[in-house]
């Protein structure tokens, strides 16, 4: 089989000549480098692409204007309702976002009175990178599901707060966001995007609670889930944090892949157990973490991991992985392509 083949076998819940062992992206690799070169080729990744054009949310009228003062970026979004300002701070090392556009319930009505234009969607960077790799990997585009506009335009606090004082309006948010989502995702999948990752279920599974997951996440990526696979698209998910109060939730949406069932002390995730509960349901993908143990453990202590991982939750319908950070380098890398080679021996 080629990577390509052996993945599409497993998220199928079928069983590939081997377990696929899947890095998410390259990492902090050059990816022109021959380290990523020899990743993409002796092991199974998933690759992500973007769709070029406007963000689906807001659209292609939205206005927005910025300034640089000191070490702060303020932006200010331009509404018919008045302003919504945010923040973000830069240090030496890195960046981050200090104040939120949103505030208070009052926000959204703001937020949605901008006349909405449908963007352009341009599917050329993704149909590229699915050229690029062919059959070496799956390239996936990565997409914010409905669910998780709140969470963009509100602080996490605000979020929280929102969900618990103004209920219609974040449910309004939501309803709005994935009608949008949904013209996008139709478009998208029309000029040949066929896999998707759907990211933004954390922000409701580690804030607010199943119920909110339920209703805000589960529910509306059921529509992008049923909508994908009506084009032949791929519909994988991604949920960071502890996972065992959602499994059910998120079979109910309809997908093919869950990443990344984060292990103790991260999430709460033990792989046997999820392959119990929901392993006819969808394909698990995990979970040994890039950073803290693929990047930092000694290779036959990687071996040894991955071979209790697969007696846990293969060989079907499972691909070995780490827990998609994006932040590995070589040490990862090499300890990727060793678990290739535990597959491989366990295989047969």
């Amino acid at each position: 089989m080629t990577s390509r083949e052996r993945i599409l076998c497993a998220i199928e819940l079928g069983t590939p000549d081997r377990v696929p062992v899947t890095p998410w992206g390259l990492g902090r690799l050059d990816k022109d480098g021959p380290m990523a070169q020899r990743l993409i080729k002796e092991t199974d990744p998933f690759i992500g692409a973007g769709v070029g054009g406007a963000g689906y949310f807001l659209g292609a009228a939205a206005c927005s204007r910025s300034e640089t003062q000191e070490d702060r970026t303020i932006t200010v979004i331009e509404t018919p309702m008045g302003e919504l300002r945010s923040v973000r701070r830069r240090t030496s090392i890195t960046s981050a976002q200090v104040e939120f556009p949103c505030k208070t319930g009052d926000d959204v009505e703001k937020l949605l009175s901008i006349p909405y234009e449908p963007p352009e969607v341009d599917a050329t960077p993704f149909l590229e990178r699915k050229d690029e790799i062919g059959e070496d990997g799956l390239v996936l585009c990565g997409m914010p599901n409905p669910g998780m506009i709140p969470a963009v335009y509100f602080s996490p606090e605000d979020y929280a707060l929102l969900w618990i004082e103004d209920r219609d309006a974040f449910v309004h948010l939501v309803e709005v966001a994935t009608e949008r989502c949904l013209s996008w995702l139709e478009e998208a999948c029309r000029m040949g995007v066929d896999g998707f990752r759907v990211i933004g279920g954390e922000y409701a599974s580690t804030q607010l609670g199943p119920e909110a997951f339920d209703l805000t996440m589960r529910d509306p990526d059921k529509k992008l889930a049923d909508m994908m696979h009506e084009h032949g698209a791929v519909c994988y998910y991604h949920n960071h944090g502890p996972m065992n109060a959602f499994l059910e939730s998120i079979a109910e949406i309809g997908i093919e892949a869950l990443d990344p069932l984060e292990a103790p002390p991260w999430g709460d995730c033990e792989l046997a157990d999820a392959k119990r509960r929901v392993g006819d349901k969808f394909c698990l993908v995990g979970n040994l973490d890039d950073m803290e143990v693929i990047e930092k453990l000694d290779g036959g202590t990687i071996e040894e991991m991955a071979e209790e991982l697969i007696e846990a939750a293969g060989p079907g319908g499972f691909c070995l992985g780490g827990t998609a950070s994006g932040t590995f380098t070589e040490p990862a890398a090499e300890n990727f392509i060793r678990m290739v080679e535990v597959s491989k021996r366990m295989s047969g």
